[in-house]
């Protein structure tokens, strides 16, 4: 009977940051339904290195989105192609 892995051993690390950061970083994890600060902080680091492609503007592009669905700010592609002229084909303009 094989024997069943143990985890790999954890180590402690430190970081400094301001007491108002860290209040956004507490109000976040438990936003998001994670069971710890720490279990937060390795998924944000896990993902950052996974997808080192993914900057902080399409992070901030993408919250911006976010908070405009939440806020009912968006618009159907119905309403944006007439805004813009766009969906019609020259031949539906010829007619």
């Amino acid at each position: 009977m094989a024997e069943a892995e143990s985890p790999p051993e954890k180590t402690t690390v430190n970081i400094r940051m301001t007491e108002t950061f860290l209040e956004d970083v507490d109000t976040t994890w438990e936003e998001y339904g994670f069971n710890s600060r720490s279990e937060f902080i390795r998924a944000i680091l896990r993902d950052a290195l996974k997808h080192p492609e993914f900057n902080r503007a399409d992070l901030k592009a993408m919250l911006a989105s976010e908070a405009e669905i939440r806020d009912g700010r968006t618009h159907s592609s119905d309403e944006i192609k007439a805004e813009y002229s766009l969906g019609k084909t020259t031949r539906d303009s010829d007619e």
